[in-house]
């Protein structure tokens, strides 16, 4: 989904932000999922030595939000904002390595997407599962709305 162009964009667009405390990096995929990569750290750590769950739902909303600028095409008068995530975690996460993050679209509407989110281990194994619901705020006024005269 993302490719390699959108993906510098990205990177150079998030400087100074959480996702870039974080260390994620957004991966380019030729199929229909958008794809990045976490490093697990002791920043993205909880008390036990694991993945904290706030990083898994950090990380969720991060790709899907990559997804949805993607499918705005990167426009400038589309924000993307997240507005409902929400996840089960399934699986006790590993201690070191990294996670992938990877979102699949449910719903593309003009002002909302839908995605489901898997974060999975390095083996493969599916640690955690999010639905991340974003609004796609447009700046300026499209001439095809739905209100009436």
């Amino acid at each position: 989904m993302l490719t390699q162009r959108e993906c510098d964009i990205l990177k150079s667009e998030l400087h100074g932000t959480m996702v870039e405390a974080m260390q994620v990096t957004f991966l380019p995929s030729d199929d229909d999922i958008a794809l990045c990569e976490m490093p697990i750290t002791d920043t993205v750590r909880q008390y036990l030595g694991v993945l904290h769950g706030g990083a898994y739902l950090a990380l969720a909303e991060t790709i899907a939000g990559a997804g949805s600028l993607h499918l705005t095409g990167f426009d400038m008068d589309a924000k993307v904002c997240g507005t409902e995530v929400s996840g089960s975690h399934v699986s006790m996460s590993a201690t070191h390595g990294k996670v992938f993050g990877k979102a699949r679209l449910v719903y593309a509407g003009y002002s909302t997407h839908v995605w489901n989110v898997e974060i999975v281990g390095e083996d493969g194994t599916v640690l955690s599962v999010e639905r991340v619901t974003n609004r796609i705020l447009w700046s300026k006024k499209e001439t095809h709305n739905l209100t009436t005269n």
